[in-house]
């Protein structure tokens, strides 16, 4: 790509750092535009594993039914609030259609591609740019106690070995002797060896430092104002820091993507999922795997200087704020699976809005209502596990270059973006 080629990314979230840095490598000239700090929203708060794992897509058989029941109880992993809201409906009925198997198994193949080539790329990144974020391969358990919903599960289990993502059942027995930190009366367990963890803020960091090295701006602190527009191209971006120009313009806000679009006329089908974590300094007995405490839909990581439970997704549009019942949630199922739940005040309580599409795919490529307009947002929980494979495929794109995955499958043109 020819210095000529600049770009003007809107967003500096894991996605917008990475396409940053991988647009530099290709030789772009690129400033990034954040309202706040780098990777102060989704980015911050998670849990740091690296899931080729999850590919399948929440519209599961069944999810429908137990979104309505969620309206019943304020704690269910999964919630969605009651109170009005049209286009949080509008995107709540498109994305129940989705449950149909063909559109089921499409999403899921798009999201393994995605995943999987994002896990093969992300080490190798972090490598050539000598980024140390606690890296680590010790794959993932999915920890369950009721042995009934571990065997609902052998679909789960025939469908990601169909998508070539290692997972196999493991006993109670062996659980408990991979992870002491469990409680016994563990039913057994799905083990996902080709999944890993990282310390997302050191990632988050080490991206920010390794575009302002390779010569990229981040203005941090500038929020957008508005646009300029002519000839169905973006001419200006104007900020709070000022305007700025570039050839091309990549939107790569997360959840705040379809709120700033709108001012371009594009309604994009992504709502904000809301999740939560709370992290705790190291502490004896704390879990050395990453887990998931299924039954309860709880990740939980532990670092050698930290421990973090997290997730939980709740519809209630762009709401601030903690919510405590959703914090207590999270620590009552640490109570039910851990020999030693953390007992003193988490150091950090967090939350933060996920980008979910209305497919569960991502938006990935060009506008094809604007001329020089890129998307690379609607990720849901998955930004720092696909976001190196999504670099590669914007700058390929970006550059003419024929993408290593099917680009169709992510294309904004499938919403008529």
């Amino acid at each position: 790509m020819s210095g000529q080629n600049d770009v003007l990314i809107l967003g500096a979230g894991v996605i917008g750092l990475a396409c940053a840095l991988q647009l530099l490598r290709a030789g772009a000239r690129v400033t990034v535009i954040e309202q706040t700090a780098p990777g102060a929203g989704a980015s911050h708060g998670n849990c740091g594993t690296i899931t080729p794992s999850h590919a399948p897509p929440l519209t599961a058989p069944g999810a429908v039914l137990r979104a309505l029941r969620s309206l019943l109880h304020a704690d269910a992993p999964l919630r969605i609030s009651p109170m009005p809201d049209l286009a949080r409906w509008r995107w709540l009925f498109g994305f129940a259609q989705q449950v149909r198997p063909a559109a089921f198994w499409r999403a899921a193949q798009a999201r393994a591609a995605l995943l999987q080539r994002a896990r093969d790329l992300l080490p190798q990144m972090l490598e050539r740019e000598g980024i140390d974020a606690g890296w680590s391969e010790q794959g993932l358990l999915l920890v369950f106690r009721d042995a009934r919903a571990l065997a609902a599960e052998q679909d789960y289990v025939e469908m990601l070995q169909r998508l070539r993502i290692d997972a196999r059942v493991l006993s109670g027995a062996e659980v408990e002797a991979r992870e002491p930190a469990l409680r016994p009366g563990v039913a057994g367990a799905i083990e996902h060896t080709g999944d890993a963890m990282l310390r997302p803020e050191r990632l988050i960091a080490g991206l920010a430092a390794r575009v302002q090295a390779l010569g990229g701006v981040i203005e941090s602190g500038a929020r957008i104002e508005g646009f300029d527009t002519g000839d169905a191209r973006i001419a200006t971006v104007r900020t709070t820091h000022g305007s700025f120009r570039a050839t091309q313009v990549l939107l790569a806000l997360g959840a705040w993507s379809p709120l700033l679009a709108r001012r371009l006329g594009l309604r994009i089908p992504v709502q904000p999922g809301k999740g939560y974590s709370m992290t705790w300094d190291a502490q004896p007995g704390a879990p050395r795997t990453p887990l998931v405490l299924k039954e309860r839909s709880v990740c939980v990581t532990a670092w050698e200087d930290g421990f973090r439970l997290g997730s939980t997704m709740e519809f209630s549009g762009w709401s601030e704020g903690l919510n405590p019942v959703r914090l207590a949630a999270l620590r009552r199922a640490a109570g039910e699976y851990l020999r030693h739940p953390p007992q003193v005040p988490a150091r950090e309580q967090w939350w933060g809005w996920r980008p979910m599409s209305r497919d569960e795919v991502p938006l990935i490529g060009p506008s094809t209502r604007w001329r020089n307009l890129w998307l690379a947002t609607g990720h849901g929980m998955l930004g720092v596990s696909m976001a190196a494979a999504t670099a590669e495929l914007i700058a390929q794109l970006l550059d003419g270059h024929a993408p290593t995955l099917d680009a169709g499958l992510y294309a904004p043109a499938r919403f008529g973006l």
